[in-house]
């Protein structure tokens, strides 16, 4: 990898990628650390807020904490995330949308124009619920007596607020779509990567601070070395999983068009191991993060020991039954993910439409059920080693509270998926842009 990067350096035009695409990323993080007007400067984490293991947590690990501080990127690419998550599942749904994306490339330009309207509608919407939240804890200026703004100035002060939060959230993505246009990497994901690796510090220094509450305790340094190999090991299982595929063949017959014969070639058809990449993972946890969320609002009002406390305390990653139900969650949502992007049928039909046939398979129902028949295993295997990165963390936090260290993980399976994912793609859109331009030095 850092060979691959060294050698793409030595061409003009991908230097100049990759420096306008650090440029970007820069202008991101100054954003991130530019306060809001009328937030208090620290924002949720000025009140002192517990909000661990609720949905305030994963949108503050994908903003790379500028959520609890309450920057004008506090929002980031988030809305943009769940308006293209939205269109590619309503794609599905509603004929319109479905037409556009058979329509090629026009089809995709007015699918990614609703996208950049619903995500901006999102954002809105994000930033008022935003706004109120910040204003019921406190994190909102307040008059000199220590009361509240009423009346107008209350008003104006919301519409600043969701005004700023919302130019924010449009800016990123923006910024993202530059990137795609004329840096290295898909924008939004290289976004997405930066504000991951901005919380590295923080997770530092967390772990130092652990380090310093034992004291001479040799129990908390023992575990720093099992935490780095632990962590050094997933990265490459992630690494392996991400890049296993399972390919069918597919043998295409000879046909003759006017005077040139095509077809007679052998192809393949690949099927990732991890089709769904990180999508299972992020919807399991932002529905078990829900309760928590809930539960968060109505601290007042449940007692402890009542039901409801029992009920909430099972959505805590402290409980057992909660690593169980992240892990029939995320098997369902790969199946789900999984049947909305891969279609057997179809898939079938257009190999027989090119005159094509997998060996020792009939054309029609019967490659169909064969298509599908595989593609029930892999979306199962690539399930299972998805559970495996997600509640791995999990199961060593339960284990150093066990042994009473009480270490919390802040670098969960979710956020090492997103980390090596969009290296390994970076990795690779170099590689093949330094193939288009012959580039020998990286094959020496």
């Amino acid at each position: 990898m850092i060979k691959t990067f060294i050698n793409a350096w030595k061409i003009a035009d991908l230097r100049k990628k990759m420096l306008f695409t650090g440029l970007i990323i820069l202008i991101f993080r100054i954003g991130a650390a530019i306060p809001v007007p009328f937030i208090i400067p620290g924002g949720l984490d000025a009140t002192g807020l517990d909000y661990s293991g609720t949905f305030l947590q994963y949108l503050n690990m994908m903003t790379g904490e500028a959520f609890s501080m309450g920057t004008m990127f506090a929002l980031s690419i988030s809305p943009y995330i769940n308006a293209s998550i939205i269109i590619q599942l309503l794609t599905v749904a509603i004929p319109y949308l479905e037409k556009l994306s058979k329509e090629g490339e026009e089809g995709r330009k007015k699918i990614s124009k609703i996208t950049r309207y619903t995500s901006v509608a999102l954002a809105a919407l994000q930033s008022v619920a935003y706004y109120i939240y910040l204003r019921a804890q406190g994190a909102v200026v307040e008059q000199p007596d220590g009361g509240q703004y009423t009346g107008f100035a209350a008003v104006f002060m919301g519409i600043v607020v969701v005004c700023c939060l919302t130019a924010g959230a449009t800016l990123c993505m923006w910024l993202g779509e530059l990137v795609t246009d004329k840096g290295i990497g898909n924008g939004i994901s290289m976004i997405l990567f930066a504000g991951i690796v901005a919380r590295v510090p923080t997770i530092i220094t967390n772990l130092w601070g652990y380090l310093q509450q034992g004291g001479v305790n040799g129990a908390y340094y023992a575990l720093v070395p099992i935490l780095v190999i632990g962590m050094l090991a997933m990265i490459a299982f992630i690494v392996w999983m991400d890049n296993g595929e399972r390919r069918i063949p597919v043998q295409y017959a000879k046909r003759v068009v006017g005077r040139k014969m095509y077809g007679g070639q052998s192809t393949h058809i690949p099927i990732k191991v991890n089709m769904s990449g990180v999508l299972p993972v992020i919807f399991a946890s932002s529905i078990l993060s829900l309760p928590s969320t809930i539960q968060m609002f109505l601290a007042n009002r449940i007692s402890e020991g009542s039901g409801w406390a029992t009920f909430f305390s099972l959505f805590t990653p402290e409980h057992w039954a909660y690593s169980i139900m992240y892990f029939f969650l995320i098997l369902f949502f790969a199946y789900f993910y999984a049947s909305i992007q891969y279609n057997p049928v179809e898939m079938a039909n257009n190999i027989r439409k090119n005159s094509g046939m997998v060996p020792g398979i009939r054309p029609g129902k019967p490659t169909s059920d064969y298509i599908s028949k595989i593609l029930s295993r892999m979306v199962l295997l690539g399930a299972l080693l998805l559970s495996v990165v997600a509640i791995s963390p999990i199961l060593f936090q339960l284990f150093t509270s066990m042994v009473g260290v009480p270490m919390a993980v802040s670098l969960g399976g979710t956020s090492l998926i997103i980390l090596v994912g969009v290296a390994l793609e970076t990795v690779k859109q170099l590689e093949s842009q330094m193939m288009m331009r012959h580039y020998k030095g990286f094959l020496d």
